[in-house]
């Protein structure tokens, strides 16, 4: 990367990634040509697949996918560079095989309601009283309730969608009065979590109807053998194609006459790239938004993630859960999620701020080195440090080191910072403390206008409030108001952001309206396994303190333990995995 920090402050989205060390060739382009040749004559076969035939073809995938899954974890657990031995052998079990099983399991519900009612069935649809349609989501099932306590989920429609028009639209591709446009899609998968792509393509297949091409990441591209073990009935039936390839081939299958939508998920800057064309013509038609592709394309692109913490009644016990709830945010993966936090808000006048920036520090020390896996992420880290020279490292720096970092006391009236501005992708974050009046509604509104008109990115945010202090009424509707108010696609209430995604059930996608040229975290959705058109946003609550460890905790005892079991009952329903599980989640 050649730019300087200087003139990256004031720069917006992401740092070009560079690309990784390649494991695999290029797919040549014949074989380029035939994959998309074979999906676009299958196409039609696949959107005449009726429900039934589609439930029974999930099941087949996630029996699959369980027996591939311990060869799935070990290459990933290789390629990140965790220690045999570690707890955190459960991390890519948890955001990988996991995520993947849920997703199968869920579609497979919703088809099984489909072939019952003529359309998917979530625990309710109703309208809000502020007139809006509002989808409960979480939890699906009984069991939810008994895994997830005391979490819930609702997906919110646009404002304009009226009751009417949900019901209607709601899994449409499935009614017998659709029309069939049968289409190929071009994934382009990201390399950081080993679900991303998998589940874009299941979002593809079963939401629009698409027959898919997975272009790997070059990143995780060695997963390839896995997936397609996984997915080999899609394989097999020419509805699902694998290739490998760095930006060459991508650009080369953007620009196919063959394929009919493109999905990325990864950089606004690889986005801009593919809309507009490189280099400086690029850039020029970025400007007069004038895209160079007519091709459709939905994203997902990163965000710099906010965590609003309300002053409130926090015990040290609190404090103490607190700052390990926040400083997983950012350790899990290492800090290369689209979603680690990056941004700690708190009010400044608030008793408890340094208490519960200390506790972040003694997680932080607490934390399990990582491998910066991530093309880059040395010389990122440098960036951010060298423009904030009282940046705190937990751990060694040095060459093969990234420690985890916080920059706290950030001004929020320096707009263009870098932490305000540029989406770090590897283990740094800042925290603001906003001067705000000590009421706490007003310190909500001002943290706010903050995330919306300062921060980068539309994706996800998080709120933490303590029960206490929703008792007082004023202190409860501010809160509202803001959930409402934040033009993002998930709000997460009292845990990660990601907790949207990670349910698979809401919908996962930025928040809707960003033009082109300024796209944020992207357009359009994934995961919404109801089959919701016209999202506005996810909305997923939960306890201020659960009765067990979240399985994000970057210091959850029996990870490795846990998060297989939990694999083996979301795929079998079996009583002994799920006998397993709960001693597990219980060391945690």
């Amino acid at each position: 990367m050649s730019q300087d920090t200087t003139a990256l402050r004031g720069a917006s989205g992401s740092i070009v990634i560079p690309e990784q060390e390649r494991r695999f060739p290029d797919t040549p382009r014949d074989e380029l040509d035939a994959a998309l040749l074979t999906l676009h004559r299958r196409a039609p076969v696949w959107c005449a697949l009726d429900a039934a035939a589609r439930r029974q073809l999930l099941g087949e995938l996630s029996r699959r996918t369980l027996e591939v899954a311990p060869e799935w974890v070990e290459a990933a657990t290789a390629a990140k560079r965790i220690a045999l031995g570690s707890t955190l052998i459960g991390e890519d079990w948890g955001s990988g095989i996991v995520q993947v099983l849920r997703n199968l399991k869920l579609l497979e519900r919703t088809m099984q309601d489909i072939e019952r009612t003529g359309r998917p069935q979530p625990p309710s649809l109703e309208v809000a009283p502020n007139g809006q349609v509002v989808a409960k989501v979480l939890p699906t099932d009984r069991m939810d309730t008994v895994l997830f306590t005391g979490f819930a989920a609702e997906v919110r429609l646009q404002p304009q969608v009226t009751l009417d028009q949900a019901e209607a639209r709601i899994g449409r591709i499935y009614r017998e009065d659709h029309e069939p446009a049968p289409g190929v899609a071009l994934v382009l998968g990201a390399g950081n979590v080993s679900s991303i792509g998998p589940m874009d393509a299941l979002y593809e297949l079963f939401a629009k109807d698409h027959v898919v091409l997975l272009k790997m990441n070059p990143v995780n591209e060695y997963l390839t053998p896995f997936i397609a073990r996984a997915f080999a009935p899609l394989v097999e039936e020419g509805f699902l194609r694998l290739v490998h390839g760095g930006a060459e081939v991508g650009a080369y299958l953007t620009r196919s006459e063959l394929i009919d939508t493109i999905h990325i998920t990864g950089s606004d800057k690889t986005h801009d790239v593919i809309v507009f064309g490189p280099g400086e013509e690029g850039r020029q038609r970025k400007e007069a938004n004038e895209p160079v592709l007519d091709t459709p394309v939905s994203s997902e692109l990163g965000n710099i993630t906010p965590v609003i913490v309300v002053p409130g009644p926090f015990s040290d016990g609190d404090i103490a859960y607190h700052g390990d709830n926040i400083a997983s945010m950012l350790v899990n993966n290492g800090g290369f999620n689209c979603i680690a936090a990056r941004m700690v808000i708190q009010h400044g006048a608030w008793s408890r701020r340094d208490d519960l920036l200390e506790a972040i520090r003694a997680s932080l020390r607490a934390a399990e080195p990582r491998a910066p896996y991530y093309p880059g992420a040395e010389d990122r880290w440098q960036r951010f440090v060298q423009a904030h020279p009282t940046a705190e490292w937990f751990g060694q720096a040095g060459p093969g080191r990234v420690p985890f970092t916080l920059i706290p006391g950030l001004d929020a009236s320096v707009e263009d910072d870098i932490a305000f501005n540029v989406e770090a992708f590897c283990g740094v974050f800042g925290e603001v403390a906003l001067d705000a009046p000590r009421s706490v509604p007003e310190y909500l509104e001002q943290a706010v206008a903050f995330c919306n008109d300062t921060l980068w990115g539309s994706l996800s945010a998080s709120i933490i409030v303590h029960p206490r202090s929703l008792r007082d009424p004023e202190v409860a509707a501010a809160v509202e108001r803001a959930i409402d108010e934040l033009r993002y696609g998930s709000v997460v209430v009292n845990h990660w952001a990601a907790a949207s995604y990670a349910f698979v059930s809401p919908s996962w996608g930025a928040y809707p309206g960003s033009p082109l040229n300024d796209i944020q975290s992207g357009r359009g959705v994934v995961h919404n396994t109801y089959l919701l058109e016209d999202v506005e946003k996810s909305v997923v609550r939960g306890p201020f303190r659960p009765p067990v460890k979240p399985v994000w905790f970057h210091n959850h005892a029996a990870l490795h333990e846990l998060l297989p079991e939990v694999a083996r009952f979301t795929a079998t329903r079996h009583p002994r995995s799920l006998a397993k599980l709960l001693v597990a989640a219980a060391k945690g």
